[in-house]
């Protein structure tokens, strides 16, 4: 039986949360290997909509065991709350796994987040302010507080004493903040101990043991390729890497034993937050995309910006993962354009480029050569099979897959459970 990974294929948003609703059913564990509340699924069961943020969509499926892997950094009050709305609303959490080495996001992480960002000016970079790059850079710098630690008072007081001598410093003198006092962040994070030690688990042994044993185990990652801190838009990305890669180093299974990684990727392209993006729309059809689509970001609550399919971004996400499939979504939100202008190649400084340009100055510069495809105008919610689909809604699809270089194995037709066209099994 098969592990995958389902990931993001452009800016994030893409349906991530849809995809591995699907799937749940199907499989036995879902897990988040990266990024933190930071990022958001929307997954509509019936006539529920669910706006999940740090916790693996997985959770919604009743036979399906969710995990946050140690690749994840984890805000305990943010963790709590969700999975508080979940319980008050009939969802069982009980069998949620997370990793004792994931590492926290601590008050002292999300203060230096606001500020910082607000230091940067016309600079900065669009963070959520939640706290996720401090605390990805606390676990580089080798003075991260991890889940484990808040179950021995000893080493949780001495390492928030040595992360506080520096902080504050910087808080005080840089920022001119009032000090984070110790015994503040020990005693929050200690008032945590009893609710999450239940949930608390080597999940790298238990992770591999099910894989072992022939269990379909789905790794799913927040925000999307184009934000990885390696391989995306840099300095305009996220803190982690939610690129396929980041799956093996966030759970502690080998690549070896994965055998599919599946893209998402919307009908068109949007993005939250500063940076390049080539086929951003500044008018009518972009604020129709982004009415139509209902772009707004679900754990952030901006406008995302809105622009026409971007196929050199699909080709560089098939490339940098090793993907195997593309999950289409939102191809509805596309019905009643009479012309769909589709980005196939750059410009840059007067020559075509037909791939992703390595660098951050010619990216900047890249202006979109466009292919303009038929439209339709007839409902597709209703389709079932990809035949059912009106011919230039297939034509539509077909050319996004041969731009792309993976084959689309699923459509999104509409936004529930049961609004998607299967085309080849994931599993």
């Amino acid at each position: 039986m098969p592990a995958l990974v389902l990931l993001g294929a452009q800016w994030g948003d893409e349906g991530k949360g849809k995809a591995t609703d699907l799937l749940g059913g199907s499989v036995d564990y879902v897990v988040r290997y990266q990024g933190g509340n930071n990022a958001g699924h929307t997954v509509v069961v019936g006539d529920q909509k669910y706006a999940l943020h740090l916790l693996p969509s997985g959770i919604l499926s009743p036979g399906c065991t969710p995990v946050i892997g140690n690749g994840v950094v984890v805000d305990p009050a943010v963790l709590l709350s969700e999975l508080s709305g979940l319980n008050a609303r009939g969802i069982d959490t009980s069998k949620l796994l997370i990793s004792g080495n994931a590492h926290l996001i601590t008050p002292y992480h999300t203060t230096l987040d606001k500020v910082s960002e607000r230091f940067l000016g016309k600079r900065k970079i669009g963070t959520t302010g939640r706290g996720i790059g401090p605390a990805y850079a606390d676990k580089i710098n080798r003075v991260g507080i991890r889940v484990q630690d808040i179950f021995d008072e000893s080493i949780l007081r001495q390492k928030v004493e040595a992360a506080l001598d520096f902080k504050n410093q910087v808080l005080a003198k840089l920022y001119n903040r009032r000090a984070i006092t110790v015994e503040q962040v020990v005693e929050e994070l200690l008032g945590y101990a009893d609710q999450l030690r239940g949930f608390v688990a080597d999940t790298t042994l238990i992770l591999n043991d099910a894989i072992d044993d022939g269990k379909v185990v789905l790794f799913e990652g927040g925000q999307g390729t184009l934000l990885d801190v390696d391989h995306g838009t840099y300095p305009f990305v996220t803190s982690s890497n939610p690129t396929a890669g980041g799956a093996c180093t966030g759970t502690g299974v080998g690549p070896t034993k994965i055998n599919r990684v599946i893209g998402i990727l919307k009908a068109y392209t949007t993005r939250v937050g500063a940076g390049p993006f080539p086929t951003e729309l500044f008018d009518e059809d972009g604020d129709k995309l982004r009415t139509i689509g209902g772009e707004r970001g679900v754990t952030t609550g901006r406008d995302r910006r809105c622009g026409w399919f971007d196929a050199v971004i699909a080709r560089y996400a098939t490339r940098v993962n090793g993907l195997t499939d593309f999950f289409l979504t939102k191809l509805d939100v596309l019905t009643g354009w009479e012309r769909i202008p589709v980005c196939v190649a750059y410009e840059i400084d007067g020559k075509r480029v037909d791939e992703l340009p390595y660098s951050q100055t010619d990216f900047h510069h890249a202006k979109p050569i466009y292919e303009t495809l038929p439209g339709w105008s007839e409902d597709i919610t209703q389709a079932k099979s990809f035949d059912q689909l009106p011919k230039n809604a297939q034509k539509y699809v077909q050319a996004l897959e041969e731009m792309s270089g993976a084959p689309i194995s699923a459509i999104g037709v509409g936004p529930g459970r049961d609004e998607t066209i299967q085309i080849n099994s994931f599993l």
